[in-house]
């Protein structure tokens, strides 16, 4: 195994992606990373889903780049699949490629779609991943 594959392995196990998951994919585009997407893969055991899967999810892994529009409406369509506690993790381009989108987008775009940002990793040589949930509600 290369290391470009051990790092999408590890990058799947970060994102906590475990057998029986189902995971939907939207925004795919020929610029996503096929490694992180196969380790992905590897590590539910089977195939991600698209957006036109019809049942509840247990994470929505939304590939979004500056270009694709407004980033509020993209979560907002994201959570349509998404169980009670899922996650969505947010995967951009990193900053310094093309098309990456500024870290005050996110946290600036998250809360009006209803979501709080919990963490963000490197994925990949390209992409980084921000992790975002919906807030649990006081008891």
């Amino acid at each position: 195994m290369g290391g470009g594959a051990t790092q999408a392995t590890g990058a799947a196990e970060r994102l906590g992606m475990t057998p029986g998951m189902v995971i939907q994919e939207l925004g795919w585009d020929n610029d996503t990373d096929d490694e992180l997407r196969v380790a992905i893969e590897d590590a539910i055991d089977a195939d991600m889903v698209d957006g036109d899967y019809g049942n509840v999810v247990d994470v929505v892994l939304l590939w979004w780049r500056e270009d694709d529009g407004d980033l509020v409406d993209g979560l907002v369509d994201s959570l349509t699949d998404l169980v009670g506690g899922g996650a969505i993790w947010l995967l951009t381009p990193k900053i310094g490629r093309p098309n990456s989108v500024d870290a005050a987008d996110i946290a600036e775009a998250a809360p009006v779609a209803g979501l709080a940002q919990t963490t963000t990793a490197a994925v990949s040589k390209d992409w980084q991943a921000t992790r975002l949930v919906t807030p649990k509600t006081p008891a």
